[in-house]
């Protein structure tokens, strides 16, 4: 349980931070896809001794590049193709554990984490997807914020917007991969977009986003990883739960004040 709140505590970083801007691209379809296509490499990467963080990562960075490409070319891999990726990733994957490999029970804790089973390398791609994230935030967040509000004046003002994106993207893909051993496949933006969006909700600048977001997601994860514990269950389902309270929670509250609080409050560029 120790090593298990160190991790889920770097993946708060990562997730809280990236988690903003993956709200403010509206990136949430994305890092859900990212993460829940990985399952059927975990899959075998489970029944081969392969290493399962290369294998997600190989697959998590391939759809990345995708989308990144199809966005550049004007196809549409919005939300009919996050439901083809669901789809089919869950059906591989499910096909592959249950006829080809007989995984067994491995499918519940790639699905859904585990708190007990993580080990020193988890713990390592953690830390790294959780430093490259702050590194990250600190040197390119404001050309994602211009990027985010105007992308056409951010275009004319010279930023170079395909690094800029694939970097987001990329780095999206890595932290999913890092809370796939804790959270699972199916649940790991619980991490990622449920913390932002009650910070959003909260924040009218993007640097109180930022760190509301980060505080709500080691809140969510650490108080998830206990109930878990208490209620014998999977830590992705119980931290998604306690996620979802907390957005309740905030939402039910603002909206008890005044119809105008009820609103998610505009947020400041400056």
């Amino acid at each position: 349980m120790r090593t298990a709140v160190f991790e889920v505590s770097l993946i708060a970083v990562a997730g809280g931070l990236l988690g903003a801007w993956i709200v403010l691209r509206r990136l949430a379809f994305f890092a859900h896809a990212t993460g829940t296509a990985t399952f059927p490499g975990l899959v075998i990467a489970d029944a081969t001794g392969f290493s399962a963080t290369v294998a997600a990562l190989a697959v998590a960075l391939a759809y990345a590049g995708g989308v990144e490409r199809g966005g550049r070319t004007g196809r549409d891999l919005g939300d009919s193709a996050t439901a083809l990726v669901l789809v089919f990733a869950l059906a591989v994957g499910i096909v592959l554990a249950s006829d080809v490999f007989d995984s067994g029970a491995a499918v519940d804790r790639l699905l859904f984490g585990t708190a007990i089973g993580l080990g020193g390398e988890d713990l390592w791609v953690a830390a790294l997807a959780a430093g490259l994230a702050v590194v990250a935030t600190v040197l390119l967040g404001r050309a994602w914020t211009s990027a985010g509000f105007d992308p056409g004046a951010a275009a004319t003002s010279g930023l170079p917007l395909r690094p800029i994106d694939l970097t987001l993207l990329g780095l999206v893909a890595l932290s999913a991969v890092a809370a796939l051993p804790a959270v699972g496949a199916l649940l790991v933006t619980s991490m990622f977009v449920v913390p932002a969006a009650t910070a959003r909700l909260l924040s009218s600048s993007v640097p109180g986003l930022l760190c509301v977001s980060v505080s709500l997601a080691l809140l969510q994860g650490a108080t998830g990883l206990y109930v878990s514990l208490w209620l014998d269950v999977p830590p992705g389902p119980a931290i998604a739960v306690v996620g979802a309270a907390l957005y309740a929670t905030v939402a039910l509250a603002l909206a008890a004040r005044s119809p105008a609080t009820a609103r998610p409050v505009a947020l400041e560029t400056a």
